[in-house]
Parts: C-alpha cells; structure tokens; sequence
C-alpha cells in the first residue's frame, strides 16, 4: 500500500510539472520572458500580482533549463539593476530547488540504476564542504545548471548546503546580466560600467577558487555534470 501511494504520488508531481509547462508553452510566458520591453509593461501596469507571476514563470523556465541570464538581462531592464539582480536569483533558486526535488522525488530511482557508479562519485565529491563546491560549479562556466541540479536531486546531499552555495554562485552573474540590461533600458554607462566591473571580479574569483586545493575535485564534479 505504501509503495502504491509513493508511485501514485510521483506520478501526480510528473503530470504536475507537465500541465504547468504546457500552460506556459500556451500562453507564450517563455517568449516573453526574453522580451525586455513586454517585461518592463507587464511589472508596470500589473504591480505586485504581475511580479509573483514573473517569479513563477522565471522560476519554471529556470527549471527546464531556460538560461538564467537571460533572466537576469530583463528584470534589470524592468527594474533596474540591484532589484533586477536580487529578483531574478530568488526565481532561480526556486527553479533549482524545482528541479533538485522533481529529480529527488520522481527519477532518483531510474536515474541511480542507470548511472549508479557516476553518481556515488558526485555524491562523495559533494559531501564534504557542499556549499564551497557548489559555489565554486556556479561560479565557473562549466557543467550543465539543469543537469547539476537533477545529478544533486538523485544524491543524498543536503539541500541546504546545496542552496547556498548556488544562490551565492549565482548572484555575481546575475548582477553582471542585470545591471547591464538596467544600463541599456536607462541608456545609462555608469551601470553598463558597473556590470563590466562585476564581470570581472567574478571572473577573477572564479580563478582564484580554481586554483585552489579543490581544483580537482571540482573538475571531477563538472565532467559528472
């Protein structure tokens, strides 16, 4: 009885996940996420009922893998840079923490039968010092965000360590994407300037943390993911 309920309760979340993206696919949210100007219109005219509606949309096309950047680049130019950063990597969080247990809930199972050895090395390679590790995958331009999300979901990884290392991993690019999409929108350089600035202090960190002690392991975790 226990293992008919578990299954029927996975099945439902699928079904879930999948009415959700068909009524975004429908009602063309996806299209205009990447659209700065109908962005700008829609937080305009629709105040706060129209920002809980583009965190949940930006959160799903998080989750599928839609690109957080892109996010980013049209919340800046809707809300300017700071809000626009801070905005749109709370949505990106929510979108990995939807696809972490979409993954830890319904494809665990399938997924360690299939890639069981693969696994257990990401899961050893993430165990110690999560949150570092984790910050450091997001830091750098390497691995899969999506992929990295679901590989994390089918281990037993703590979900809090693995939260904060992306929400701080995340947030440098988010400000680099935000602000310029902010000094676009304004036709202001300052903020394009800042956004160049992040860029490369991001950069810099993302070499530093490389370079480190954890250089290896975090190579192993990337060719994982």
């Amino acid at each position: 009885m226990k293992t008919h309920l578990k299954r029927l309760g996975k099945l439902s979340l699928t079904l879930t996940v999948l009415v959700l993206l068909m009524l975004a696919a429908r009602e063309g949210w996806f299209d205009h996420l990447t659209d700065s100007n109908w962005v700008a219109r829609f937080v305009q005219e629709g105040g706060v009922q129209a920002l809980v509606v583009l965190l949940l949309a930006g959160s799903l096309f998080t989750a599928v893998g839609g690109p957080r950047q892109a996010i980013a680049f049209v919340c800046g130019f809707a809300m300017g840079g700071l809000y626009g950063a801070l905005f749109s990597t709370l949505a990106t969080l929510l979108g990995c923490l939807t696809s972490f247990y979409f993954a830890r809930l319904t494809v665990r199972s399938s997924l360690s039968r299939r890639f069981g050895h693969r696994l257990q090395r990401f899961e050893a390679l993430l165990a110690q010092k999560t949150w570092l590790k984790v910050l450091m995958i997001r830091l750098l331009p390497v691995g899969s965000n999506l992929l990295t999300n679901l590989l994390a979901g089918t281990t037993r990884v703590g979900v809090g360590g693995f939260l904060l290392g992306s929400a701080l991993g995340y947030l440098p690019q988010m400000l680099i994407f935000s602000f310029a999409g902010a000094g676009i929108g304004l036709a202001d350089h300052i903020q394009l300037g800042i956004s160049v600035v992040l860029f490369i202090l991001s950069s810099a960190i993302g070499a530093y943390l490389y370079r480190s002690h954890l250089k290896r392991q975090v190579d192993e975790i990337a060719e994982e993911s």
